[in-house]
């Protein structure tokens, strides 16, 4: 465990001031360099910077020894306000043309002075640095803890492509050299973890330049993605759920009446079919609501739990594409439940128990976020007073904590959102449940109550995991590519000790094929340490050598990744042990 400080320290101020020092060190190191925004991020800071040349990993260490020459001088951290206008003249002749934008961006908010902090030299006085800046900062340059540069990486200008691409350097911070330490050995294990270095050498998954954002799944990736859409389908039906499919693209009229397009057109593509304007569907609600609306129905046949694994785009800035994890393609695990108001708490409950049953079958510890109305929305005050009120008391009812997350609701309802914690303590949100009174009213969709009179139904919208494609890279990266039996692409490797016993590597491989298992033979001309070797490699839960005394004896030697242990076994034995393994 990383050394506790005793000290009581605002490591948010800390990391903030580093950034200051970064920047510092920057201007030392390139006089003409120019500051955009240098904001504390979860363990440490980035700061980015228009540069007269472009970076490199060598440029690390040098600006980390300026950033601790800067620290040993124990520089003041003063602040200091200006007028605006003046503020943005200053800064417009200083030739800080971002920092200028950000002050007159500041103007037309209604703001009337400009924070500024100075870097003072305690040994004469001399400032050294100053940026705009509201802060926090800690006392001074001395106490700002212990750091670690990490790396170097591009950003567009207020995150718009169409802006000019800065240069970001990443960083680490923190109060003692022991949390340090720490953070960085998790670090590198995260960095061996990396699913897409995983998907390279698993072979599961690649990106091309002419799909940017849109990912290609090979052979293995898709064994691995029909698994757990396998999954899905089955705890699905256990919870009762129907399954349905709409299509990709739809008329842009409908957009407007789920109120997508007010909200979220910028992440929207649009198209043009049979000169009608249409979109390419980022969400699949309004198509769900589509097919509720074919059919009249009765207070009797509610609730209806509707399942699809619909696949959605989204336009992403190409700066925050990030493997699986940020794509502008992706399989939307998405439900919806319409159900009667004396329905919808047990519903939300069953959505909960659903959720929970999936993290724990992959192994996942949770936490769970109720987020409130955001400040774009739809729907009335009551609307959404009665919304979050049944959203607590149903956390309440089934005693599971939660923390709320003001303002972080969809723009149609309140949310539940599990984050869940990965081996190295990482949290990643996946899950969301939310409730929405609103769609179904801008719809009009009803049911036949028991008095004859029409009533609106609730709708909860839900997706366990959330991008099924996000979820892979989690899942991949929290087993750092070595499988569960029930999920592993290649469940068994058969090797092939010489050419000779190739024959007796097929009928063992047509017994696991009989049995629906997933393996491959490995008969190549390589010796058999190379092949083990491989298949350690490739991190596959089971090998199986076959030679002289396994033909003999109509036996396998089985080599198990996990436990690095050997034993003989019968065929039979083993593919009946598999199968059980493979349905767990």
């Amino acid at each position: 465990m990383a050394k506790k400080t005793d000290q009581k320290i605002d490591v948010e101020a800390m990391r903030h001031s580093c950034s200051h020092v970064l920047a510092q060190a920057v201007l030392e190191m390139f006089p003409e360099a120019k500051l955009a925004i240098g904001p504390s991020i979860e363990n440490g800071f980035y700061y980015d910077f228009d540069l007269p040349r472009t970076l490199i990993p060598e440029d690390l260490p040098l600006i980390e020894k300026k950033m601790k020459q800067i620290f040993k001088q124990n520089q003041k951290f003063v602040k200091r306000s200006e007028p605006i206008d003046e503020s943005i003249k200053m800064l417009k002749k200083a030739g800080e043309i971002y920092k200028a934008e950000m002050a007159s961006d500041l103007k037309v908010e209604g703001e009337k002075e400009i924070d500024f902090y100075e870097n003072v030299r305690p040994a004469d006085e001399k400032t050294m640095f100053v940026d705009m800046c509201r802060g926090p900062h800690v006392e001074s340059t001395g106490k700002v803890g212990v750091f670690k540069l990490t790396s170097i990486a591009g950003a567009y200008w207020k995150g718009d492509e169409k802006n000019k691409m800065l240069q970001r350097i990443y960083g680490v911070c923190f109060p003692t050299r022991e949390e340090l330490d720490e953070h960085l050995r998790l670090f590198e294990e995260a960095k061996k973890r990396d699913h897409r270095r995983i998907g390279k050498d698993q072979d599961l998954f690649s990106f091309h330049e002419e799909g940017p954002g849109f990912p290609f799944f090979h052979p293995k990736g898709m064994r691995l993605k029909n698994q757990m859409m396998e999954y899905w389908f089955q705890v699905h039906k256990k919870y009762g759920y129907d399954f349905v499919e709409t299509p990709i693209i739809l008329n842009e009229d409908l957009w407007h009446r789920s109120g997508h397009y007010e909200n979220y057109k910028e992440n929207m593509y649009f198209t043009k079919i049979d000169e009608g304007d249409f979109a390419v569907k980022p969400m699949n609600c309004p198509g769900h609501i589509l097919i509720y609306k074919n059919t009249v129905h009765s207070y009797r046949d509610l609730p209806y739990r509707w399942a699809e694994l619909g696949l959605v785009h989204r336009h992403e800035m190409a700066g925050v594409l990030h493997g699986l994890f940020r794509v502008r393609s992706f399989t939307q695990d998405d439900a919806h439940v319409f159900c009667r108001e004396d329905q919808m708490k047990d519903e939300l409950k069953r959505v909960i128990a659903l959720f929970q049953e999936v993290y724990e079958h992959y192994g996942f510890t949770y936490k769970v976020e109720l987020s409130t109305r955001p400040d774009k929305s739809i729907g009335s005050d009551k609307v959404w007073e009665t919304s979050e009120k049944v959203m607590k008391e149903v956390l309440e009812e089934v005693e599971l904590e939660y923390e709320l997350n003001e303002g972080d609701g969809a723009f149609y309802g309140p949310k539940f959102d599990f984050h869940l914690d990965d081996c190295l303590g990482r949290t990643w949100q996946c899950g969301t449940i939310q409730l929405d009174f609103s769609m179904p009213q801008r719809f009009e969709i009803s049911y036949v109550d028991k008095d004859g009179k029409d009533k609106q139904p609730v709708m909860i919208h839900r997706a366990c995991y959330g991008s099924l494609e996000r979820f892979l890279g989690i899942v991949v990266e929290n087993y750092g590519g070595a499988f569960p039996v029930w999920l592993a692409p290649v469940q068994a490797r058969i090797l092939s000790v010489s050419e000779k016993f190739n024959k007796y590597a097929k009928e063992v491989g047509e017994k696991l094929n009989e049995a629906g298992l997933r393996f491959e033979i490995d008969d190549s001309n390589e010796s058999l340490g190379k092949k083990i070797r491989n298949a350690e490699l490739q991190k596959i839960p089971y090998m199986l050598v076959v030679g002289e005394k396994e033909v003999k004896d109509k036996t396998i030697a089985v080599r198990d990744f996990a436990t690095k242990k050997q034993d003989d076994q019968k065929v039979e034995a083993f593919v009946k042990k598999l199968a059980k393994e493979s349905a767990a």
